[in-house]
């Protein structure tokens, strides 16, 4: 079974540039706080989307990150390609704002049926020409913290595109999945990550799941809900390997700068 391998470099000032796995990076901002990291995501990204109420935190909290500046130039400065979604939660004087400077905006109030995290997902995997996706990762924040329905409807993102890298922000950790059509090898950006992490299978029991490099690995164990799932693990190692028989979540800590 082929090798997925991943990392957290993008939490990092610069990606060495000979990081392996070589990404392409999108951003998609929710509505959602937005972390502190987020103009380093900004940096990294090549693409850059809100999804509907993710221009307003995007308006209204990427200025509090330069208290220094003048609001109108940050926002100037971090101007998305893209505002997608049903439009139902995005101020009329945001939309406008950003509509004026040349980003593209994409009513999609017809589909009742996807949230605008789908919505964003889809138009990155099948309207994006100009960007690489056979290495493509993409990146949201705001999508962890506040109500629990959206964070869940987020996951299921996660298993929807299960063939994609996606990987959800918070100041606090992320998640990304771990599919079973591979196995895997997380490099630890230890200077920006852990050690705190967990392993939790989604949508179906695990049979047998196998890891090295944790402080509790994990030996040919079962693992679903009513029964064991891996929180409050640890990380040991610089390289984490899992192997298991279903899709897993990987979650670890970001560390307060």
């Amino acid at each position: 079974m082929d090798v997925m391998s991943h990392s957290s470099a993008f939490l990092l000032p610069k990606i060495p540039p000979d990081h392996r796995p070589s990404l392409t990076y999108a951003l998609v901002v929710l509505n959602q706080h937005i972390p502190k990291f987020t103009p380093l995501l900004w940096e990294h990204a090549q693409l850059r989307l809100c999804a509907d109420g993710g221009a307003n935190r995007l308006y209204d909290e990427m200025p509090l990150l330069f208290p220094r500046e003048e609001a109108v130039h940050v926002r100037n400065r971090y101007k998305p390609d893209v505002i997608k979604g049903d439009m139902d939660s995005i101020r009329t004087e945001v939309l406008d704002f950003y509509a004026n400077l040349g980003t593209e905006t994409l009513d999609e109030s017809q589909d009742q049926d996807t949230t605008d995290l789908h919505k964003c997902i889809a138009y990155l995997r099948d309207f994006t020409p100009d960007i690489d996706k056979s290495n493509l990762c993409i990146l949201v924040a705001g999508a962890l913290g506040g109500r629990f329905d959206h964070e869940i409807g987020n996951i299921n993102v996660l298993c929807r595109f299960s063939s994609m890298r996606i990987i959800l922000l918070s100041d606090d950790c992320l998640i990304h999945l771990l599919p079973k059509t591979h196995h895997h090898e997380i490099h630890i950006q230890s200077s920006v990550e852990g050690p705190h992490c967990g392993l939790i299978p989604i949508g179906m029991p695990s049979g047998s799941t196998t890891t090295t490099g944790l402080q509790w690995d994990l030996i040919d164990m079962e693992m679903k809900f009513g029964g064991l799932i891996s929180t409050s693990n640890i990380v040991k190692e610089e390289k984490i390997t899992v192997r298991s028989d279903s899709d897993l979540l990987w979650t670890i800590s970001i560390k307060k700068s």
